[in-house]
C-alpha cells in the first residue's frame, strides 16, 4: 500500500501496483504508515463520542449472539464489550 496526504492532512491509500513515485497523484504528497495511522487516529478522535461508539460496538448481529452465548454459558462477555465501548468513548458531562 502507498500512502498519501494532500494539502488539509486527509489521508489517501492506493493498492501498491509497482509503478514509481513520479506517478503520486495531483495535489497529494506521499507519507509513512506511521503518519496515516496519526492522522487516521486525530480524524477519528475529532467525531462527537456517538460517532465513536457506532463504529467500536459489535454488529447487531454479533452482540445478540454474544447475548444467546452469555446465557447458556452463565458468563456477561455482552455486558463487557458494552461497559467497555462506554469507558473508551464517554459521554460528556454537560
Amino acid at each position: 500500500m502507498k500512502y498519501y496526504k494532500d494539502s488539509d492532512n486527509q489521508t489517501y491509500v492506493y493498492q501498491d501496483d509497482g509503478s514509481e513515485d513520479h506517478l503520486i497523484p495531483s495535489g497529494q504528497i506521499k507519507i509513512t504508515e506511521e503518519e496515516a495511522n496519526t492522522l487516521a487516529d486525530q480524524e477519528f478522535n475529532a467525531h462527537p463520542y456517538s460517532e465513536k461508539r457506532k463504529v467500536t460496538y459489535k454488529s447487531i448481529e454479533e452482540q445478540l449472539d454474544m447475548q444467546y452465548w452469555d446465557k447458556v454459558n452463565g458468563t456477561n462477555l455482552w455486558q463487557e464489550h458494552i461497559d467497555a465501548v462506554k469507558a473508551a468513548h464517554p459521554k460528556p458531562t454537560e
